[in-house]
């Protein structure tokens, strides 16, 4: 377990993060309850500790520095928490919430909150395009392995509050999702580095444009690719408003 936690911190360490013991304690009882409701229900096909370190809790940070302003953060189909509570853990200020319509899921997720004292974290039992809730937009809305591109914006569309954006977290450049996006969502491919992993991973920032000049989007990392919808903004680019209710 000490080698482990060594791991932990110097991962955050590389991911220029909180190293304090109360954050490293509650990400470390979060992969303590994963790997004992892993046991009885399918939360993930990782077992080793080790590499949910890694997979689990340093990838999902890596958004961290694009949300700098944000208020309201909403994880689609959270499954077992991965981005959401390790970015609840990091960051105490801002409302998050967890949408998971797997009720044994989301069983799971409440226990997280109530074992952490995630206050500021609720979780909601619903596929993202049923769910209306009646007072509350989200300025950001995040996914990890939830859907394509397309659907991820077309089932979440409702839910975004005005200047707010989407992030969906992959793999390498998802060039054939990002062709197949309408005209009035440009994107923003940013790679990320995961600390302890050899594999590409890109942030997919996403977001509404009143009145694009083309369709589709484009990366810089791809010459053949009109680049007039793609954007690569340094971290703090993303500036997001006062949420605004629905």
């Amino acid at each position: 377990m000490l080698m482990l936690s060594t791991k932990l911190i110097h991962g955050l360490q590389m991911l220029s993060l909180p190293t304090t013991t109360e954050v490293v304690d509650a990400l470390e009882l979060y992969l303590d309850l994963l790997e004992k409701w892993n046991a009885v229900i399918n939360l993930t096909a990782i077992r080793e500790r080790e590499r949910m370190v890694t997979l689990h809790l340093l990838d999902s940070l890596t958004p961290l520095p694009w949300m700098k302003g944000a208020k309201r953060l909403l994880d689609v189909g959270s499954g077992g928490g991965m981005p959401g509570i390790p970015l609840a853990i990091l960051s105490p200020h801002l409302e998050v919430t967890l949408l998971e319509p797997n009720q044994k899921k989301a069983s799971f997720l409440r226990q997280v909150k109530l074992e952490l004292n995630l206050e500021h974290v609720r979780i909601e039992t619903q596929r993202v395009e049923q769910w209306q809730p009646t007072s509350t937009s989200f300025d950001l809305i995040i996914s990890r392995a939830f859907s394509d591109l397309v659907e991820f914006t077309r089932a979440s569309t409702h839910l975004l509050a005005p200047g707010g954006a989407w992030i969906a977290m992959k793999g390498g450049i998802p060039y054939e999702e990002l062709g197949k996006l309408p005209a009035e969502v440009r994107a923003q491919s940013i790679p990320v580095q995961v600390p302890g992993l050899v594999a590409e991973r890109h942030l997919i920032v996403l977001q509404p444009v009143p009145d694009p000049g083309t369709k589709g989007v484009s990366s810089s990392t791809d010459p053949e690719r009109p680049a007039s919808t793609f954007l690569a903004p340094e971290p703090a680019a993303l500036v997001f408003p006062e949420p605004v209710s629905s």
